[in-house]
């Protein structure tokens, strides 16, 4: 028993000298092994280029001159002859109103003119005889200028009867209620059998000559909205695009909304471009600086500002701080900090330590990979 418990005592001795020698022999440095290893990473190539702002907003199509047309004398509406969304030519006839009351007007007015003029057939006949009477001398000068001052009156009345016979005509001319120019219906607020009075809205006509896209610019577009060029996008037509350009601009700001109402033509507008589509209005500004566009990957901040990993030729990796611009949805634009041409690592720059080498692995050979 004695000898089982001192063999397992040397035992034990034996395995601590030989744990202290392992422990004592040098180990291979991992870290410095791992740093020697090329790290494969994604990069991004630098180019810089013309800046510019992009900034999109929500428009509808609108017509330029929308307008209520309504008579110009009161009454009762006879006839509709168009309705919503009916395309109508210049002159056409839109309503009627009944014209009774009209035509006996117009006759009282022709009676009138045919009343004065024989009221004026006898006084200008009156008025010659006084003369040939005065001439001889069996009149008086004062029935003369009363015969004169009679046939004057006569001249007055048939004048006046005149104007009023054309008033009549012109207010049973009026009964008929015409398009002013070509375009759409695009409301009928008055219906047959309705009375309405004069200047009263009964039929509102939206002019195709000229469209228009309305949207509400925030208060930083003001200023620039004149600067900037403007493009248009219709949601049912994404596509295509059509070149437009600033007509009105609001002074003032909607109480609710804070924003400013802008109008913008659509000179090349056609068949696609219809009233009360909504559509989508880009507005590019220009800046004079050149800027490199980077994904927002590539940038990260430990402190001491934004800066990202240029790759060198070797692998090497070099920390550079950047001058940002502006931040975008998906990318961050860079003014300097950069050369053209140089390589960045575009993901997983917080994992990265200058101290790497890298393998540079840029999207075109992860596509070509895939295929």
């Amino acid at each position: 028993m004695t000898k089982i418990v001192g063999f397992r005592s040397a035992i034990i001795a034996m395995a601590l000298i030989l744990g202290g020698c392992d422990s004592a022999a040098p180990k291979p440095d991992r870290g410095k092994e791992a740093s020697r290893v090329p790290l494969p990473v994604m990069v991004v190539p630098v180019r810089f280029e013309e800046g510019s702002r992009t900034r999109t907003f929500a428009a509808t199509i609108r017509p330029s001159i929308e307008s209520d047309l309504g008579f110009r004398i009161s009454g009762k509406v006879a006839r509709r002859l168009v309705r919503t969304g009916d395309f109508v030519r210049s002159g056409q006839p839109l309503l009627t109103l009944d014209t009774n009351d009209l035509r006996l007007q117009r006759e009282q007015a022709e009676a009138e003119v045919k009343a004065a003029q024989s009221n004026l057939i006898q006084a200008e006949a009156d008025e010659g005889r006084a003369t040939d009477l005065q001439s001889k001398g069996w009149m008086a000068n004062a029935a003369l200028q009363k015969a004169h001052a009679t046939a004057e009156e006569a001249r007055s009345r048939l004048v006046r009867a005149q104007r009023a016979l054309d008033l009549a005509g012109h207010a049973l001319d009026y009964a008929t209620l015409e398009a002013d120019a070509d375009g759409v219906i695009t409301a009928t607020p008055i219906e047959p059998g309705q009375v309405i009075s004069a200047g009263q809205a009964a039929i509102r006509l939206a002019r195709l000559s000229e469209l228009e896209a309305v949207v509400a610019l925030p208060e930083s577009y003001v200023e620039r909205a004149g600067r900037a060029s403007a493009a248009l996008s219709l949601w049912s037509l994404p596509g295509k695009s059509y070149e437009v350009r600033l007509r009105e601009l609001s002074f003032a700001a909607d109480l609710a909304t804070r924003t400013f109402a802008a109008r913008f033509v659509i000179p090349g507008a056609d068949d696609k471009v219809r009233i009360g589509i909504s559509a989508t209005l880009t507005l590019r500004e220009r800046d004079e600086r050149r800027l490199a566009r980077l994904p927002l990957t590539a940038v990260y901040n430990h402190g001491r500002g934004a800066a990202v990993f240029v790759v060198g030729d070797g692998g090497e990796l070099r920390e550079r701080p950047v001058t940002i611009e502006r931040y975008e949805d998906r990318s961050v634009l860079v003014t300097s900090g950069v050369s053209d041409g140089e390589t960045v690592v575009a993901l997983g720059v917080e994992k990265l330590d200058p101290a790497l080498t890298v393998r540079p692995i840029s999207t075109l050979s992860l596509s070509s990979a895939g295929k």
